[in-house]
């Protein structure tokens, strides 16, 4: 999963283009997408449409950091949201009124 998160940390990118960049195969590629879609790690940034006629989406990472620290039997996590995708996905929301 890190793979993946590090490669959509800063662009959208497709399935195809995310399991060629990390070397995971596809289908495996497509299981961990679909999870972190479900668990808000990953976003559907756009859907473009291909000269072909097929959809394609684009994903991109929700956060631009994760620290977890472990002191004392006591773990704290903290998280740095990527505000980026949620600045440009509020401005296509807004967009469409």
């Amino acid at each position: 999963m890190r793979k993946i998160l590090d490669s959509v940390m800063i662009h959208s990118k497709s399935v195809n283009e995310i399991s060629r960049e990390t070397s995971i195969a596809n289908t495996t590629t497509y299981r961990k997408i679909k999870w972190m879609v479900e668990e808000g790690l990953l976003i559907v940034s756009s859907i473009q449409i291909t000269d072909d006629g097929k959809k394609t989406s684009l994903f991109r990472g929700t956060l631009r950091s994760i620290n977890i620290e472990y002191t004392n039997s006591e773990i704290k996590i903290s998280a740095e949201r990527n505000v980026d995708i949620f600045e440009k996905t509020a401005e296509d929301f807004f967009s469409l009124t």
